[in-house]
C-alpha cells in the first residue's frame, strides 16, 4: 500500500523551528486587538511544487505572512510536497505520483484492488484522465476525519474536489481559492492541439473540470486573485458574484530586487514562459522576436523555461532561430533575480494568466516589463509597464522596438514597477485579506450550526 500519511513538523503549530535551510528570524505582527486570537488555519494543495509553476511559490509566501500575522498554519500536500517557514506544519499526503514514474501503467500492485482511491488514480492517468484533485480530497477528507477539531478553517487551493464537501460536513469551515478557472486553459490548449486525436485526448484530460465547477458553486466564500478572475470565474462556473472575494497575491520583493552591482544590457529580451503550455504565449513572442531580428540581428531573446518538442520548436525551425533562443532552466530565485538585473526587457507574453508572477517578479527587479490583455495582467503591470493586445505578433514587436529605442522611457517603468510592487502587491496585504475571509467563513459557519441546533 502507500506509504502512510507523514506529518513533517513535529512542533506544535506555529512555533519557530530551524530547518536545514537555517532559523527563521521574521518579525511577528501582533494580530487584531479586537479579536486577537490567533487562527488555526489548515491550507490544502493536491500538490505544489517548490520550483515548478505557482503553486509551491503561492503556498510558502502566503503561509509564511500568516505566520507572521501570528497565526498556525500546516498546509496538507500531496507530492510534489512545497518548501515552507520553519513555522508552518506540512502534512504530506502520498499519492501514486505517477507523473513521476517512468512507467506509470506498471505501478498496479495488488493491494490497489483493496484501495479504490489508489485503483482509479493509476486507471485514470492510464487512460489519459488527470484525477490528482479528485483523490487527493478523498485522501485528506479520510486523514481530517478524526482531526476536525484541530483548525479553525480550511483554506483550499483550487482543487475543488468531492473531499473538500465531506470536510465542511464534518464541522470544519471551508474557503477556497481559484486563481483562474481552468476551462480557459482547456479552451486554449485544444485549439491548439494539431491532430483530432490529440484534442480528445486533451478533452479527457481536462474531466476533473466538471467535479471542480460543481463543487466551487457550493463554497462560500471563494476567493479570487483579481478583478479579471472574478468577472471569468462567474462566467466560467456559473458562481454567484457574491461568492466570491477579491484579495490580490503578492510578490517576494526581498528576493526579488534591483541588483546595482549588474549593469543592465541594452539588448537582451527576457520571458519567463513554459514553452510547452500554449497559454503562456510563447509562439507569439517568437515570432515577434524573429520580427524585430530583420532589423536588430544583435537582437537576444532568452527564455527562463525548458524547451520541448511541440508547438514552440516547430516555431523555431520554421523561423531558423533554434540556436538563437537561448533557453534556461533550473535557475534559482537569485540566478532569476540577476537575470532580471541583466534585461533591458521583461516580456510576459501570455494569452491569458489569472495573475502573472513572472511579470511582478520582474517589475519589482526595476527590469521595465511588456506584458499583454491576457487575463490579469493589466491589473499586475498597471500604469507600470506597456500593455499590448494578446495573441499580437506585431503589435509585441512594435512594443519591443520602440523601449528598446527609448532609454529613458525604460528607467521610468523600471522605476515604477518598482514601486507598484511595493505599494500594492504584496504578500503582507494578501495574508490580512485573507483573515478576513477566514473569519467571515467560521462566522458563517457557527451561524449555521446555531440555526441547525435551533
Amino acid at each position: 500500500m502507500l506509504e502512510s500519511v507523514e506529518r513533517v513538523s513535529q512542533i506544535p503549530l506555529g512555533t519557530m523551528a530551524e530547518t536545514t535551510e537555517g532559523k527563521s528570524s521574521v518579525h511577528i505582527v501582533s494580530p487584531d486587538p479586537e479579536n486577537s486570537r490567533p487562527l488555526r488555519i489548515l491550507m490544502s494543495s493536491y500538490r505544489s511544487n517548490p520550483t515548478t509553476g505557482g503553486q509551491g511559490v503561492y503556498m510558502r509566501h502566503v503561509t509564511k505572512a500568516l505566520c507572521d500575522m501570528g497565526h498556525k498554519v500546516d498546509v496538507i500536500s500531496g507530492p510534489p510536497y512545497p518548501v515552507l517557514d520553519a513555522r508552518v506544519g506540512l502534512i504530506k499526503l502520498p499519492s501514486l505520483d505517477l507523473y513521476a514514474n517512468p512507467h506509470p501503467i506498471r505501478a498496479l500492485r495488488r493491494w490497489m484492488f483493496r484501495s479504490p482511491v489508489d485503483l482509479f488514480e493509476w486507471w485514470s492517468h492510464n487512460t489519459g484522465g488527470f484525477s490528482e484533485p479528485y483523490t487527493f480530497g478523498e485522501r485528506m477528507a479520510a486523514y481530517l476525519k478524526d482531526k476536525i477539531g484541530q483548525y479553525d478553517v480550511l483554506h483550499d487551493n483550487q482543487t475543488m474536489s468531492w473531499g473538500l464537501l465531506k470536510v465542511r460536513d464534518m464541522g470544519l469551515p471551508v474557503v477556497g481559492t481559484i486563481h483562474h478557472p481552468i476551462t480557459m486553459d482547456r479552451r486554449i490548449d485544444i485549439q491548439h492541439a494539431k491532430t483530432l486525436s490529440l484534442k480528445l485526448l486533451k478533452r479527457r484530460w481536462y474531466n476533473f473540470l466538471n467535479m471542480q465547477i460543481k463543487v466551487a458553486r457550493q463554497i462560500t466564500p471563494i476567493i479570487v486573485c483579481s478583478q479579471n478572475t472574478q468577472r471569468d470565474v462567474v462566467g466560467e462556473f456559473g458562481l454567484r458574484t457574491e461568492q466570491t472575494r477579491y484579495a490580490s497575491l503578492g510578490i517576494n520583493y526581498e528576493q526579488f530586487r534591483p541588483l546595482p552591482h549588474i549593469q543592465r544590457e541594452n539588448n537582451l529580451i527576457v520571458a519567463c514562459a513554459s514553452a510547452d503550455v500554449p497559454l503562456k504565449g510563447l509562439i507569439y513572442l517568437i515570432r515577434a522576436y524573429a520580427e524585430l531580428l530583420d532589423s536588430r540581428p544583435d537582437l537576444r531573446l532568452k527564455v527562463i523555461g525548458s524547451l520541448r518538442e511541440g508547438n514552440t520548436a516547430d516555431e523555431l525551425r520554421a523561423f531558423g532561430i533554434m540556436n538563437k533562443v537561448e533557453f534556461v532552466s533550473g535557475l534559482s530565485d537569485e540566478g532569476i533575480t540577476e537575470l532580471y538585473a541583466q534585461a533591458t526587457i521583461a516580456v510576459s507574453p501570455s494569452v491569458y494568466e489569472g495573475f502573472g508572477f513572472p511579470a511582478g517578479e520582474a517589475m519589482s527587479c526595476g527590469c521595465p516589463v511588456i506584458a499583454t490583455t491576457g487575463g490579469s495582467l493589466p491589473e499586475v503591470v498597471g500604469d507600470a509597464g506597456v500593455i499590448v493586445p494578446h495573441s499580437n505578433p506585431g503589435a509585441l514587436a512594435r512594443a519591443i522596438a520602440s523601449l528598446l529605442d527609448d532609454p529613458d522611457r525604460r528607467a521610468e517603468l523600471g522605476h515604477k514597477g518598482y514601486e507598484r510592487v511595493r505599494t500594492h502587491l504584496t504578500w503582507q496585504q494578501t495574508a490580512a485579506a485573507y483573515v478576513d475571509v477566514y473569519k467571515e467563513a467560521i462566522a458563517n459557519a457557527d451561524r449555521q450550526s446555531q440555526r441547525a441546533r435551533a
